[in-house]
């Protein structure tokens, strides 16, 4: 260094004003500012531009990703994990930790109060009356978040205090600058602290963040002039420039390997940090001030681009999922405007109704206001549906009250009569109050099957005694035993022909004559019984029956034999009554059937799904074809 540089090193330096946070005290000129604005401003700006479109973006997701999976835990799994994280007061450790227990635990209530007032809206109960009761689990769980929440509060605060502090440090530390930039000592002194006010400067933490962009402003503006004012050599300059440069091409290379993380979330906090980062390091050479910048950049507008993507998708299965959950709503509202004026309907209609709430079930959410709304507008169409089915079935229940009183009438006057020995008086008179029985209609369910054995009792104890009087003594009963057996013996050997017809003969014939015996003693009656049948079904199985003609068959020759019977014509009527209903349950369940198929979409799972029905639907079909060929055979008699 010659004198000359020395004595303008050395002479006392211009002050300078620096914007907003700088004293009076200092003059800067228009070049000098343009200078520094131009060097290293601008860049900080379109650094701060990026990094505030981020938070902003980032704010507007309510999407979070976390490493920790808890999906396969219930409640008290994840609350005796949440017990012992909350023992750690590192918050910002445990934070993403809290985060993913508190999301399925939340979800795992959810659930439950859902099923809780479905199972409550499904027995009856009034929607406006349901109270939720908290269980100890959720206590428990409140109890330990609570924890949490607190040392995070703590937490917050101390932060706070310490940001202001940190404030308050880095003036401090811009006074220096001022005083240093003002200061004739030599060259290396002053750059020697000029470096350790820098030091100092990258160790203070985060400041206060409406406070940041003008600090940060003031900060870079002043390094530019200590520059300037120290006219300090261009070799430590330049090196300087370079170890920059050299920070910010790794941060460049930090940036681009988060193209591969798979992570959206993590990149993009990652990606924050580095953008801090970037502004901690100083200038780089001005020819490669750009060209480092737009590769920093770039990359940056490429992990924007990839996360935008990320959430342009859930947005789209978003509204994927909400149309769905309309058409559900759709459905329900076509529902309630049907007239149903009867048991069946009404349970067939709720059978169409449970099955369209599991399938609203295993579907995903919609976004958060539709889904508030959708969800609003499925639970106000199911809650009219089912205070509509409760004021059907009040109704109802009111004449199955009466109708209950009548049939205990009945039942009175059948025990009255039922150890009669008037035979034939008394066999009327019993006829006569079960054809009472049959027109009053159904009583609560609850004392249905009670009152049915309280009746049916009473009647079976006279028509009993009236079988055993006409049966004759125990003799008797043993020479129907050994006439069954000897018949036993002939259906075992009978040897089947070439015509169908003629073995059907045979088996009527069997049949025939097995009714025609009368009465053995009860304690071989179901062993016969269910040898006589065994050795039938053997015949049957030796004439390559199939199944629905075994079963028409049999089923005409049970009819056949029903007409020789006394009250062949109450039994055929009972039975009449018994295949239509049966039959209009099943015509029913095919069409509930049919119509569940059209719930499911286009994909693998619902393909499995509605394979399984259509097998059920043909199931179906065939047993509603066996059915309508007994009552054809009924029809015919």
């Amino acid at each position: 260094m010659n004198a000359n540089e020395r004595n303008e090193m050395e002479k006392p330096m211009e002050a300078n004003i620096l914007p907003d946070a700088v004293d009076a005290n200092v003059t800067v000129t228009e070049d000098e500012k343009i200078i520094a604005e131009n060097n290293h401003t601008n860049e900080l700006i379109e650094n701060d531009l990026i990094v505030s479109e981020i938070i902003e973006d980032e704010e507007d997701n309510e999407e979070s990703e976390t490493d920790y999976d808890f999906s396969a835990c219930n409640k008290l799994q994840l609350i005796e994990i949440l017990e012992e994280t909350v023992q750690d007061t590192d918050v910002v450790k445990i934070k993403d930790k809290v985060t993913a227990i508190k999301s399925n635990f939340l979800r795992l209530n959810k659930e439950d109060r859902d099923r809780e007032m479905e199972q409550f809206i499904l027995d009856g109960g009034d929607k406006d009356s349901y109270e939720h009761v908290e269980d100890p689990l959720e206590i428990r769980f409140r109890d330990a978040f609570d924890i949490y929440k607190n040392n995070k509060a703590r937490y917050n605060e101390s932060v706070e205090e310490q940001k202001i502090i940190n404030l308050q440090q880095k003036n401090a530390i811009l006074e220096e600058l001022k005083q240093l930039i003002a200061s004739e000592e030599t060259l290396k002194k002053t750059y020697d602290e000029f470096k350790v006010l820098q030091e100092r400067w990258k160790e203070i933490g985060q400041v206060p963040a409406g406070e940041m962009p003008n600090l940060w402003n003031n900060y870079h503006f002043l390094v530019e002039k200590f520059y300037d004012k120290v006219k300090i050599n261009r070799e430590l300059r330049d090196l300087d420039l370079k170890k920059n440069l050299e920070a910010k091409i790794v941060l460049c290379e930090k940036t681009e390997e988060l193209l591969l993380e798979k992570s959206v979330t993590k990149a993009f906090k990652l990606l924050q940090k580095y953008h801090d980062d970037w502004k901690e390091i100083g200038p780089v050479p001005q020819d490669k001030k750009d060209e480092i910048w737009e590769r920093f950049k770039n990359t940056t507008d490429k992990i924007n681009q990839i996360r935008r993507d990320h959430y342009s998708k859930i947005q789209e299965e978003q509204q994927a999922n909400y149309d769905a959950k309309a058409a559900i709503c759709e459905k329900i509202e076509e529902l309630l405007n049907d007239n149903i004026n009867s048991i069946g309907a009404w349970q067939k209609k709720s059978t169409e109704v449970n099955e369209l709430f599991k399938l609203w079930k295993t579907i995903g959410p919609a976004q958060k206001k539709q889904n508030d709304e959708i969800w609003s507008r499925f639970k106000g169409s199911m809650d009219i549906f089912f205070s509509t089915k409760k004021e059907f079935f009040s109704k109802l229940k009111e004449q199955q009250v009466d109708n209950y009183n009548r049939k205990l009438q009945l039942c009175v006057e059948a025990e009255a009569i039922a150890e009669s020995t008037e035979w034939k008086k008394t066999t009327d008179q019993i006829k006569k109050l079960q054809e009472e029985w049959k027109k009053i209609g159904p009583v609560p369910r609850r004392h249905s099957d009670k009152i049915w054995k309280r009746f049916r009792t009473a009647c079976d104890t006279f028509f009993t005694n009236k079988s055993e009087h006409f049966s004759g003594v125990k003799g008797k009963e043993d020479e129907n035993l050994q006439l069954k057996k000897d018949l036993l013996e002939r259906i075992k050997n009978y040897e089947i022909k070439n015509e169908r017809s003629d073995n059907m003969a045979a088996i009527k014939a069997f049949q025939r004559e097995w009714m025609s015996i009368g009465y053995v003693p009860m304690k071989q009656k179901d062993s016969i019984q269910e040898e006589y049948r065994k050795s039938i079904d053997a015949l049957f199985d030796k004439m390559k029956v199939n199944e629905s003609a075994l079963s028409t068959a049999e089923y005409r020759s049970m009819v056949e034999n029903m007409k020789e019977d006394p009250e062949s014509r109450d039994k055929m009527r009972r039975e009449r009554n018994i295949l239509n209903n049966k039959i209009t349950k099943l015509r029913e369940e095919i069409n509930i059937l049919e119509n569940n198929i059209g719930f499911f979409s286009n994909s693998k799972q619902s393909e499995i799904m509605k394979a399984e029905y259509e097998k059920k639907i043909n199931r179906a079909k065939n047993d509603l074809k066996l059915l309508e060929a007994k009552l054809k055979i009924i029809n015919e008699q």
